[in-house]
């Protein structure tokens, strides 16, 4: 496929998820894998960071932030160490695309890693992965493996033999804080996981205080087809400020749920065809752009354009490109509450907002699906929601208080339902379960 001619669907990431053994070495350089790497060490690391800064690569991990503009934020050399951190720690309900990478093709992560790794001068990397995916923590282990035993990494890398690359995968403990960067750069030190006060920012003080690059395994995976095709290439997919490819997760309530690789700005509408369509007999609810946290849209929002800028502008966040669809069976006060729980269980505890505030709209939330709700709950969950968004430490906080916000302004009637009558009389579980039994659809 020529990924230089407009396409529906640009298969990079995933383009070789369908060979046999793809996680093998063998099978990524059968198909150039570490030849972008063998190129830029031939050239300036600068260059590299001035490359990818211009080719409008943004991170994947949810933020969004230019990829290079982070790289060049680091300062000037010091004589001491500087280190790369990938972001593994693929968390929030409804994200499942880095994980599948790591599976299917790890080699691309790693490439990436050591192409970053050159162009920061750092010699060693740290990816820091979900400890509850004991498969991929071995996958990834067994291609590090194989590319140091190729001499892919570790010392007298390049043509002059000057360079060395260390790189540890790092099984955390399963704490969706974890996915915050600095959580996540106290967890690799040994302490527990919560957000650090920020500045320094981890550019100037990240891992042991030291200048460290904190990235998403998709935005590092991203780097080789870069290197490889080139900015115009890249630029060529997208939209003027969402450049390239990006990996969409459809799942819910659709026919044939899964990964779509595709340049930002393809709309939900075209998602969903390419996933089948919604399931048999039924119509589209609402749905997420960007997993959980974000605010939810209904079929009102199908043709927004799906990058970071026309999402934002439609009042929620592209996020992860997780997205969740749920047909007319489902109840979203029993999927907000879901949701609820989730945040609830996984806050740090660090500040009082996001502690207390989860804590609460979590028992409100049990009694509107239970049919127990109090009159004035809905406003009450509103007013806590609104003492917790942009008020807490982290991010986590507005992500509780999103799905809260966007369900009530969408399905305000269906939460003021949950005062008199449980969701499960309004929409019995057997109606929206996409598994009838095991092994059957």
């Amino acid at each position: 496929m020529n990924l230089t001619e407009a396409s529906p669907l640009t298969p990079v990431l995933s383009d070789l998820w369908d060979q046999e053994n793809s996680w093998r070495l063998s099978t990524y350089r059968e198909h150039g894998g570490y030849d972008a790497f063998a190129d830029v060490l031939n050239r300036d690391p600068a260059e590299i960071v001035e490359l990818i800064k211009s080719s409008g690569l943004r991170g994947r991990g949810g933020a969004g932030f230019p990829t290079g503009l982070k790289w060049a934020f680091l300062p000037e050399p010091d004589g001491g160490p500087r280190y790369l951190v990938v972001n593994a720690d693929e968390s929030e309900p409804g994200t499942c695309k880095d994980i599948p990478t790591m599976l299917a093709n790890p080699h691309i992560l790693l490439e990436g890693v050591a192409i970053t790794s050159y162009a920061i001068g750092c010699t060693h990397a740290f990816i820091y992965l979900r400890g509850e995916t004991v498969h991929v923590y071995r996958r990834l282990l067994a291609a590090v493996r194989e590319a140091t035993e190729a001499g892919l990494l570790g010392k007298n890398l390049g043509p002059r033999g000057d360079y060395e690359l260390t790189v540890t995968v790092h099984a955390g403990a399963g704490a969706y804080i974890c996915g915050e960067e600095t959580a996540l750069l106290d967890s690799l030190e040994g302490r527990r996981g919560q957000p650090r006060l920020k500045p320094p920012f981890p550019a100037v003080a990240g891992l042991y205080a030291r200048p460290t690059v904190v990235n998403n395994v998709e935005s590092i995976a991203s780097v080789p087809g870069i290197i490889r095709h080139g900015v115009d290439w890249f630029k060529a997919m997208g939209t003027e400020k969402s450049a390239g490819h990006g990996l969409f997760s459809i799942s819910g309530h659709v026919q044939n749920p899964g990964q779509f690789e595709a340049p930002f700005g393809i709309t939900m509408r075209e998602l969903i065809e390419m996933a089948g369509g919604i399931r048999n007999g039924h119509k589209l609810k609402f749905w997420t752009p960007g997993g959980s946290s974000t605010p939810i849209f209904t079929e009102e929002e199908l043709d927004v354009p799906l990058d970071y800028e026309q999402v934002g502008a439609a009042g929620s966040m592209l996020g992860t490109r997780a997205l969740q669809v749920f047909d007319e069976t489902t109840s979203v006060v029993r999927v907000v509450r879901g949701w609820t729980d989730f945040y609830q269980h996984e806050s740090c505890g660090k500040c009082t907002p996001c502690r207390e505030g989860t804590f609460w709209m979590r028992q409100i939330m049990h009694r509107l699906e239970e049919g127990k709700g109090q009159v004035g709950d809905v406003d009450l969950l509103l007013e806590v929601a609104g003492n917790i968004l942009g008020r807490s430490f982290c991010a986590l906080g507005d992500a509780s208080a999103s799905p809260i916000q966007s369900g009530i302004k969408h399905f305000r009637e269906e939460f003021e339902a949950g005062y008199t009558t449980p969701a499960r009389e309004l929409f019995p579980y057997e109606a929206t379960a996409v598994f009838s039994q095991a092994g059957t659809r």
